[in-house]
């Protein structure tokens, strides 16, 4: 197998690294987190770049591009520690052009396209924890179209939000609806997260919607699935991050007269957490390459490689805490940052312990080893 990136995907790391380098700095970043946690010129900047096309059809004003470009602009981006939800735009984007009816494609596709609307998936409720099958929304249909009732919780920017994806009953099963924000009977509560950024409580009364499609939890599936092979992704980059700085550390700290960098015990420790880097690079990789295989494959394949991210991401920030001392705490220093967004992504769409669980309820009689 090849694992040579091509050309245009190179390209396309290069100008999201280089906008990351010029455009997104560390205090950017503080500020961005200070006044809230969401910056829609930062947003802007990024739909710019495609991003937020990536995968949505140039007949709709996107890219049409796929899984290894995302997981490229993703791994850039978490290596800038950028807090704006592009992950969700991938994962509308590519749900809409999937599932929606083409009237909903062709005003919807667009606007997310340019940037001019952010939608962000709204599926997380308080009984749920993170199981799929188990909602208490419920939508309803009338003379008028369908309305809905739902409370959601944590949801990306979701008073910042244009639209949201909704999972709710409807005629005995579980569908997909698109809600706008500025519908009557939606209301959100904002809120900051752990990583800087931006979340909210998202309460729905009789809101007027759009239906996506009635077969909702595969749809819903779908769009998680994106999400967590975009949140692998960012996690490699914010590691690669973290590790770099932490070498850089090492080799200015100085104690007993020379650098620590030349103790071999913390230089075992970095080698640990460059293995650890690896080995999530690799369930990266895998990750983007099964996100277009059936959806039984691509369920197993997502839960295996969440789980070996969660146990990287607790690793390698924890020893690039640790490696740093004191100052790897505080919020003036970069380090504390990537570990709060390592923590905060172990437990994006699933942690580890229930990614655990999904394993073994999809392993079947020879455990995946054998044919």
């Amino acid at each position: 197998m090849d694992f040579n990136f091509s050309d245009d995907q190179e390209q396309l790391r290069d100008a999201v690294r280089k906008w990351v380098a010029k455009a997104y700095t560390f205090d950017r970043r503080r500020s961005i987190a200070k006044a809230g946690g969401f910056s829609r010129e930062a947003y802007n900047e990024l739909a710019d770049l495609g991003l937020c096309g990536l995968y949505i059809p140039e007949a709709h004003g996107g890219l049409d591009m796929g899984p290894i470009e995302g997981m490229v602009a993703m791994e850039e981006l978490g290596r800038g520690l950028v807090l704006e939800p592009v992950a969700h735009s991938l994962l509308a984007g590519a749900v809409l052009n999937a599932w929606a009816p083409d009237a909903t494609k062709a005003a919807w596709l667009p606007k997310i396209a340019s940037g001019d609307a952010l939608v962000v998936l709204a599926h997380q409720e308080r009984a749920a924890r993170y199981r799929l099958d188990m909602c208490d929304a419920k939508a309803t249909e009338s003379s008028d179209g369908w309305t809905l009732s739902a409370s959601k919780s944590i949801v990306p920017a979701g008073d910042q939000a244009d639209a949201f994806l909704v999972p709710a009953m409807l005629r005995g099963q579980q569908a997909l609806l698109l809600v706008q924000r500025q519908a009557s009977g939606v209301s959100t509560r904002g809120y900051g997260t752990q990583d800087g950024g931006r979340a909210a409580e998202v309460q729905i009364d009789n809101a007027a919607a759009t239906l996506i499609t009635l077969d909702g939890l595969a749809a819903l599936e779908h769009a998680v699935d994106i999400g967590i092979a975009a949140a692998c992704a960012e996690a490699v980059g914010v590691m690669d991050s973290a590790l770099a700085i932490t070498v850089d550390y090492m080799n200015q700290r100085k104690q007993f007269g020379v650098v620590i960098s030349s103790f071999q015990a913390l230089r075992h420790r970095v080698a640990d957490m460059k293995m650890q880097l690896e080995l999530a690079r690799s369930m990266s990789y895998y990750a983007s390459l099964k996100l277009n295989a059936p959806a039984e494959e691509r369920r197993a394949a997502m839960a295996r490689a969440k789980y070996q991210l969660g146990q990287s991401m607790r690793f390698v920030g924890q020893q690039a805490v640790q490696l740093h001392g004191g100052i790897g705490v505080t919020d003036e220093y970069i380090v504390s940052h990537c570990f709060k967004k390592l923590t905060q992504l172990e437990m994006t769409f699933g942690d580890s312990l229930h990614q655990l669980g999904e394993v073994a309820v999809r392993m079947q009689d020879t455990a995946g080893v054998f044919a």
